[in-house]
């Protein structure tokens, strides 16, 4: 079970039409190729790259093409519906977001997410910027492990 302080990505899933919506509010028409990159991010389950986003997106418009996946990932992460998560290998994928600051425990076996919004790093943040001169504005924290299901498959 989780702390309480950890709720999962993807419990409150945003439905296409807050997706949508979102777009909406800031003046961004709901092409037929943008519905289908809405439609693949709101059954996802789990974090996706640009690629399977095109690729399953694809399924629902075969139109679709990879830069207008690029640009409505960028128009959903303005928005903050979606978040921009850095893998291991260097390669990017997205996950849906909650509401405000946030950070990730991302499973390197099935690529689920769990969000977490409890990091107190003020001690950590004030001694860099003591070192360093920075002043520091912001951060994102991502921690990589294996999830409870993807830990008892690799017992089994």
């Amino acid at each position: 079970m989780l702390p309480a302080e950890m709720k999962t990505v993807f419990n409150s899933e945003p439905t296409e039409a807050q997706l949508a919506e979102a777009l909406a509010a800031r003046g961004y028409k709901l092409t037929r190729p943008r519905r289908a990159v809405v439609r693949v991010l709101a059954h996802a389950g789990r974090t996706l790259t640009p690629a399977e986003i095109h690729a399953q997106a694809q399924a629902h418009y075969a139109q679709t093409g990879l830069v207008t996946v690029y640009r409505t990932l960028d128009l959903l992460a303005e928005c903050g519906a979606v978040r921009k998560l850095h893998q291991p290998d260097g390669c990017h994928s997205f996950a849906l977001a909650s509401e405000g600051h946030a950070h990730h425990v991302i499973c390197q076996g099935c690529h689920s997410v769990v969000e977490f919004d409890n990091c107190d790093l003020s001690a950590l943040l004030a001694a860099v910027q003591r070192r360093t001169g920075y002043k520091i504005s912001g951060h994102w924290l991502e921690l990589f492990g294996l999830c409870p299901a993807c830990r008892a498959g690799a017992r089994a």
